[in-house]
């Protein structure tokens, strides 16, 4: 895995041609535009990248992976039989970071005590579901399944947070962002399906705005999609509800006072805010020895590219 550590502060980018980002390497290729393709001209022949003047590309996944023993590796394939799309050999992927960072809780017994912390509140006996794929169904997510369809969702076309904690008191909807952010509007904005309809009207029961007004208007169409079913989801489980928007401590910082000018929070369902750079002093205080090391290293050494200018961008720390 490349780092700060290895990659060029900066790179040269011309009209043609973009240098390659490994600190010593000479090689140019061609440069790419608009869409990221996966073509041999835009491959260091001697890294073996694909680069283009913002991000890079591994040859495979598991080198932008830190946790790949046979179990880790197993469970991956598991979960693309489900995933809808996966760019886990980007540099900057949301989805390698989430299932290095969370992946580590899981195999150290941290989900609930790291979940604790955020919340105030005692959690237990978690589920860790990944891209809607449960590990005990091993399959998607059955009672996501039903959410979906309860709101007119086609199961190929449906929401699917990146990660979903199952605890004993409280249902997790966690949607990690990275360089992504929280505006998104439907494809099909005159196809508000069942959203506004299903669950017996569930809608007006969370929602202050419209749908239109948070859909399209203040473009929070997945939040409003997320925020829709896991309350609905934890109402008939009998569960409390957190929507937890995970995003870059610079990023976003405004998110919470806008979206909960449309939704109905209470003491059982929540929307909140919470940084990579929490989690990162989360794992820092932790007494763990094992494979601590390495996560402060990913997180101190992490990218997500480069700028418009050539420049490296540290992900969290820099």
């Amino acid at each position: 895995m490349f780092g700060i550590d290895k990659l060029k502060e900066k790179i040269e980018i011309t009209e043609t041609t973009v240098e390659c980002p490994v600190k010593g390497c000479r090689k140019k290729v061609e440069r790419q535009r608009q869409f990221f393709r996966k073509e041999e001209r835009f491959k260091c022949p001697k890294h073996n990248i694909v680069i283009s003047p913002t991000t890079f590309e591994y040859p495979s996944e598991l080198d932008n992976l830190l946790w790949k023993e046979k179990s880790d590796r197993e469970l991956l394939e598991r979960i693309k039989r489900w995933k809808r799309e996966s760019r886990m050999a980007r540099d900057n992927s949301e989805d390698a970071i989430s299932w290095n960072v969370f992946r580590f809780l899981e195999k150290n017994n941290l989900i609930e005590e790291f979940l604790s912390s955020i919340t105030g509140t005692p959690i237990k006996s978690s589920e860790v579901i990944y891209w809607s794929y449960s590990q005990k169904e091993d399959t998607s997510w059955s009672e996501l399944n039903k959410a979906r369809k309860e709101f007119g969702e086609e199961i190929n076309k449906s929401s699917e947070p990146d990660i979903i904690i199952m605890t004993d008191k409280a249902l997790f909807f966690i949607e990690a962002k990275l360089t992504a952010s929280n505006k998104t509007e439907p494809s099909d904005k005159s196809n508000s399906k069942k959203y506004e309809t299903g669950g017996d009207n569930w809608f007006s029961k969370v929602f202050k705005s419209s749908y239109k007004k948070v859909a399209i208007d203040e473009e929070k169409y997945e939040l409003l999609r997320f925020w829709l079913l896991g309350t609905w989801m934890a109402e008939h489980q009998g569960l409390d509800f957190y929507l937890v928007n995970l995003v870059l401590s610079e990023r976003e910082t405004d998110i919470e006072a806008i979206f909960r000018r449309h939704i109905k929070e209470n003491q059982r369902r929540k929307f909140m805010r919470v940084t990579w750079e929490n989690i990162y002093q989360y794992i820092t205080n932790i007494s763990l020895s094992k494979n601590k090391d390495i996560m402060i290293r990913f997180f101190k050494n992490k990218t997500i590219g480069y700028n418009g200018k050539g420049k490296l961008q540290g992900a969290f720390l820099n």
